[in-house]
């Protein structure tokens, strides 16, 4: 019994703003005292649900209904007070976290608020799952907020191009629009193609020298092959990293007749769908 009161504490003396932010709940506007929130129980256009920072407490003023840690996830999950527990005290993160509704690429649904240095510690874990290095993402990926209908979500998210973003997380693929490549320019004369994110991610994990010895073109949609043909006629060296699958093999047959200079380079991760496969399966855990 000692056990679980000892458990409980501690469950309760949590930060509620970092328990939130777990859940996938940013705030809208905060001060030192507290932070406001949309209400995770109901849509909303204005924060109805409020945390007090020096109370440690929430209270939902378009329900009537307040307390601690453990009644949040317990409301917010429908479990149980000893699920809710467990849950807090594993420093579990990504099971809770709910995903957006689904948006098809080029809809105009996606609000970006903010980008910064990739912290978030269920974005981190999600990059772990995948065998990436923190620092290594860093240098081509942010952390993304955005808000779909008012609710506010994050993501990995690698800029294209035409100033659109590309965002990734265990829940989401999403594209805020507008759709485009994201081309990494270092100076060379030889260019490697991958189709995306986490293809060049795991493209620099297996050879970090990638960035010394060639540009980067991430098409970010194989339907964007056809639009990226004036950057590939620049190059006296491509080399093709596109996924080991029909669509991959289309498309690298594809490019591999319009520029003879082309080279398919899959065979560095034969037996995998692609590279983050191959990282994913050979790779130690981080």
């Amino acid at each position: 019994m000692s056990y679980h009161k000892t458990k409980s504490q501690r469950a309760r003396e949590l930060s509620l703003v970092h328990t939130l932010s777990r859940l996938g709940l940013e705030p809208v506007r905060e001060s030192e005292r507290e932070a406001w929130y949309l209400s995770p129980f109901r849509r909303e256009t204005k924060p109805s649900f409020k945390v007090s920072k020096t109370l440690n407490r929430w209270y939902d003023h378009g329900s009537g209904i307040g307390g601690n840690n453990i009644d949040l996830v317990t409301k917010i999950k429908s479990c149980s007070v000893k699920e809710a527990l467990a849950w807090l005290g594993d420093g579990s993160i990504e099971s809770f976290v709910q995903p957006p509704p689904t948006i098809k690429d080029g809809e105009s649904g996606i609000q970006i608020i903010k980008t910064m240095t990739l912290e978030h510690p269920a974005l981190i874990q999600y990059l772990k799952n995948r065998r990436i290095p923190l620092d290594l993402a860093r240098r081509f990926v942010s952390e993304v907020h955005f808000a779909i209908n008012h609710r506010r979500y994050f993501a990995l998210g690698l800029k294209n191009g035409r100033r659109g973003w590309e965002l990734r997380s265990k829940y989401h693929k999403l594209c805020a629009s507008p759709k485009g490549v994201s081309y990494l320019q270092y100076g060379h004369k030889k260019l490697c193609v991958v189709e995306g994110m986490f293809d060049l991610l795991s493209l620099v994990k297996l050879d970090p020298k990638w960035s010394h010895k060639a540009d980067i073109l991430v098409l970010n949609s194989l339907a964007l092959i056809g639009k990226s043909k004036e950057i590939l006629s620049r190059y006296k060296r491509l080399e093709l990293a596109l996924d080991n699958d029909p669509a991959g093999d289309r498309a690298t047959q594809q490019l591999m007749g319009e520029f003879p200079r082309a080279r398919d380079r899959r065979k560095l991760y034969g037996g995998h769908k692609d590279l983050n496969d191959k990282v994913s399966a050979e790779m130690p855990p981080i």
